[in-house]
């Protein structure tokens, strides 16, 4: 049997700073848009895989992951 057939729901929590940012995110951003805090808590994110970090033109973009 899978984990996937065992859990319905897979959830990964986020802070109430977390879900305003992410709802905001609606397409690709600039991360330097972002004041410093923003920027840390965008980051923290990126390593829950809720973001994605793309690099093009040596330019840091982030989008939501759906």
């Amino acid at each position: 049997m899978k984990i996937n057939e065992l859990i319905d729901s897979f959830e990964i929590f986020m802070t109430n700073e977390e879900q305003k940012i992410y709802e905001s995110l609606t397409e690709r951003t600039p991360l330097a848009m972002f004041n410093e805090r923003e920027q840390f808590i965008i980051k923290n994110m990126v390593r829950k895989s809720l973001v994605s970090k793309i690099v093009n033109n040596n330019q840091v973009l982030v989008i939501k992951n759906v």
